[in-house]
């Protein structure tokens, strides 16, 4: 009796709710809102200095502010994110009690303490080693210890998720296998695993370094295994934005995956081949063989892109499938026409998915090619690249389900619905721009680490043409935007949570968002659980073969112009 007091039935979704796990939720989802307020704090000062005409701050400043920015966008605002999902994905999805609350707890806490030590280490002012913390670059002991902390706490994390499915098996709360969105889940936390763990091997030997108990660490072998943990926290973010994806197809169309089983094995390409990826950080680098770098950048890292083009075939082709069904059926695009685009839980998800594929995706498979890779290598091209994946594709879809949970787990009503529905589309637009112009100003050659692109000063200097000059601006203009609809963000969440009027409970199944802006709160919950297939055969959804072709015809277009740009440096002596 004592534990069934502890669940709560949710009208909104139809989901039996876990308080301890909601109270895990709430706080992980509260961290990362923070550590994105911020990053994005840091991104706008950044971005003024990045503009030409701007130039804002002097080089110190630059790289300390770039390392506090990297760190608190790329790992912390992500994983404390990323956790609440693992939570939401076991618990609350599967209808069982969280394993080890207790545990949990002393996970978010560990979490907590090591993203402020690290902050503290790098505002301190001598540990602006940049995300990637190269050695022979010395920073404070606490900047390690401050990652390895919060590492741990993740890895703590997600052996609690796994618990939590023995659990939910055991007791039987669900049958047959694991709904998609969980799997998606599980999918994130075992690539978390790898990720952690390769951090610990290389991270734990450099603090023993900073605090002087070993004399030296290779610098090959620490870039070598760096970027098994480096870049695959990002495949992390891949699952997990995906898992949101169909989250989303549930929650606003009843959605099911085209074919589930194929949903199913594009996620199993991700644990098999996603962390392969990290290679093209190392593509220029001596000491690795020629037979290595072929076979991560060519066999290897083409599977783990199908994952990526099925599931960005799967997720609209099932929106498709339940639009045609509601009689959305004129022409190719009604489905896509008639969505509701003034839902910031769709409009999010949706334009995530698109500049996820077409910008992110794209852009990192000509990264990833060896050849094309030493054009693009260290040049502003690469964080375009990983704005167009991280920001655009992860960043925006989780602002996305957060209005969605914002009343199903917050229990709060949205503030600010009107801001709340333009928010995804400037901030959107804004990180699209950025990705773009930056991708732009790197194929002319802008470098990615140096802070003024004029080199005013530098007896050595070189002059990049009039049109890098002018993508940088519009990058910075875009990264502006972007930083006005993040801002946007923050407000709406920060005043829902704290200011926003309360939805209670046994109230809950009166309250409806209004018209085109909230989700169709049909049992989202049943919903996310369904298994099964809506269509057999791609051509129950030809709009989205249509768009799937547009996108197979831009790649093809774009990987043989960077093919030609290669080709102007072949006459080279």
């Amino acid at each position: 009796m004592a534990l069934n007091r502890m669940f709560r039935a949710c009208p909104m979704t139809g989901l039996k709710v876990h308080e301890p796990t909601e109270a895990l939720i709430k706080a992980n989802a509260v961290a990362a809102v923070v550590s994105l307020a911020v990053g994005g704090v840091l991104a706008l000062l950044i971005t003024l200095t990045r503009w030409p005409a701007v130039h804002l701050l002097p080089p110190d400043w630059f790289y300390l502010l770039l390392t506090a920015h990297g760190l608190n966008m790329l790992i912390y605002w992500i994983i404390f994110f990323e956790v609440a999902i693992l939570y939401f994905g076991s618990s609350l999805l599967l209808g069982c009690r969280l394993a080890t609350p207790r545990v949990a707890w002393f996970a978010f806490w560990l979490m907590v303490l090591g993203a402020l030590m690290n902050n503290y280490a790098v505002f301190r002012g001598d540990s602006s080693v940049m995300f990637t913390s190269y050695v022979p670059m010395p920073a404070h002991p606490t900047f390690y210890l401050g990652l390895i902390l919060f590492a741990v706490g993740a890895l703590i994390a997600c052996f609690v998720f796994f618990g939590t499915l023995v659990i939910a098996k055991e007791e039987r709360t669900y049958n047959g296998s694991v709904p998609l969105v969980t799997f998606g889940a599980l999918t994130a936390a075992i690539i978390a695993v790898f990720t952690i763990a390769s951090g610990a091997i290389i991270l734990i030997p450099t603090f023993m370094w900073s605090i002087g108990l070993v004399d030296s660490v290779d610098s090959l072998m620490y870039r070598t295994i760096y970027w098994a943990f480096g870049h695959s926290a990002q495949q992390i973010n891949v699952s997990a934005h995906v898992a949101v994806w169909y989250t989303v197809a549930a929650i606003i169309f009843g959605a099911k995956p085209m074919s589930e089983k194929v949903s199913r094995m594009a996620f199993l390409l991700y644990i098999l081949f996603i962390t392969i990826a990290s290679a093209h950080h190392l593509l220029t680098d001596p000491g690795l063989t020629s037979n290595w770098k072929i076979l991560n950048t060519s066999y290897a890292i083409y599977l783990a892109v199908l994952a990526s083009m099925v599931h960005g075939l799967t997720v609209p082709g099932a929106i498709e499938v339940a639009q045609r069904k509601k009689g959305y059926t004129r022409g190719l695009f009604e489905w896509l026409r008639k969505a509701p685009w003034g839902n910031p839980v769709f409009s999010g998800m949706f334009m995530s998915l698109v500049g996820f594929g077409f910008l992110g995706g794209i852009s990192g498979v000509i990264l990833g090619t060896e050849q094309l890779n030493i054009i693009m290598h260290n040049t502003i091209y690469v964080p375009g690249h990983f704005h167009a994946t991280v920001v655009i594709g992860t960043t925006l879809a989780f602002m996305a389900i957060t209005y969605f949970v914002l009343p199903a787990i917050f229990r709060r009503e949205v503030s600010f619905t009107k801001m709340a529905q333009w928010q995804p589309y400037i901030f959107g637009i804004g990180m699209t721009m950025l990705a773009l112009f930056m991708m732009g100003a790197g194929t002319l050659g802008v470098p990615r680490r140096h802070w003024d692109i004029s080199f005013s000063g530098n007896p050595m200097g070189y002059e990049f043409p009039g049109a890098a000059y002018l993508m940088m601006g519009l990058a910075s203009i875009g990264g502006v935007l972007a930083v006005v609809g993040g801002a946007m963000y923050v407000l709406i969440v920060v005043h829902s949570v704290f200011l926003g009027k309360r939805i209670e409970t046994p109230g809950f199944e009166r309250v409806r968002m209004r018209e085109g802006y909230a989700p169709a709160m049909q049992p989202s919950g049943v919903a996310l659980q369904a298994h099964g297939s809506a269509a057999h055969h791609a051509w129950a959804a030809p709009g989205t073969f249509t768009l799937a072709v547009v996108f197979l015809a831009s790649f093809i277009l774009y990987y043989f112009v960077n093919w030609k740009y290669l080709a102007t440096v072949w006459p080279l002596k």
